[in-house]
């Protein structure tokens, strides 16, 4: 199962922590690296997960059309919008031990095994709610709100393989389903996705199976006509569009190929 990423959580928690306590008021209010969202909406976006999870709010009385995934995250964003800084942290610290329960509850079988569907973000085992919401907390607090990309310093130290990898388990797990038609239409041969520092893996991207999803298989030398090398810190905010692949990786072999791939990558 995943309890590493649930340990990951607890780790990166740490981390959250240390930048609340060094942060000045005026810091809820500048715009963070996640398009639309101050820190305050940043904050506001894991608070509300959280709380969700734990005490999720009546469904309305009327039927709705299911929304997006991003559309359903900005409905619980938009309410606390206008929240104080207090009151977010008292949301965060209310729920907290409880949602770190409740995800390490999802560890254990016959949950662990039972698939969930997550709005457009495809279908997963249970156990896997763990590792997005690692991959969630990374990203928000190491790509959107800190430096350089983000707009606050911090005195962290370096984020560690056990913090990073659960959420990049994430993101390779999510790739097939999150764009089915246009990474199917995009793979037409094997890529070598080679993530290197803390996290760290190599990959093969592979054209779609019976099933009309790309296959991403944990092994290299695959028949790959070009490979992809990147940090896997950085894959976090390139495999996001938070930022343009092309700072970041190099490529080896067919670049116009792995650009086209590239370029329609883009992990919820």
């Amino acid at each position: 199962m995943t309890l590493q990423a649930v340990d990951a959580l607890q780790k990166i928690h740490i981390e959250v922590e240390k930048v609340i306590n060094g942060m000045k008021q005026n810091d809820w209010e500048l715009q963070s690296l996640c398009e639309g969202w101050r820190v305050q909406e940043v904050f506001a976006h894991m608070s509300s997960n959280m709380k969700e999870a734990i005490n999720p709010s009546p469904p309305p009385e009327t039927a709705q059309e299911p929304m997006k995934a991003e559309e359903a995250m900005e409905a619980l964003v938009t309410p606390r919008r206008d929240w104080t800084a207090q009151e977010l942290l008292d949301e965060y610290a209310k729920y907290l031990n409880d949602w770190i329960s409740w995800l390490s509850a999802l560890q254990d079988e016959p949950t662990a095994s039972m698939e969930i569907p997550l709005a457009d973000l495809g279908t997963y085992p249970m156990h896997m709610m763990a590792n997005a919401f690692a991959f969630d907390h990374y990203c928000h607090l190491y790509i959107d709100i800190l430096a350089p990309e983000g707009p606050l310093s911090g005195s962290l130290d370096n984020p560690t393989d056990d913090m990073i990898r659960p959420g990049i388990e994430w993101m390779i797990a999510g790739m097939p389903q999150m764009q089915p038609t246009e990474l199917a239409e995009a793979v037409t041969a094997p890529l070598e996705l080679e993530l290197t520092g803390p996290g760290g893996g190599t990959w093969t991207i592979q054209p779609a199976g019976e099933d009309g999803l790309i296959v991403v298989d944990h092994r290299a030398n695959l028949g790959a006509i070009a490979t992809v090398a990147s940090t896997a810190h950085d894959f976090v905010s390139w495999g996001t569009k938070r930022s343009d692949w092309r700072t970041t990786c190099n490529i080896d072999g067919d670049e116009n190929y792995a650009a086209t791939i590239l370029d329609t990558i883009n992990i919820i």
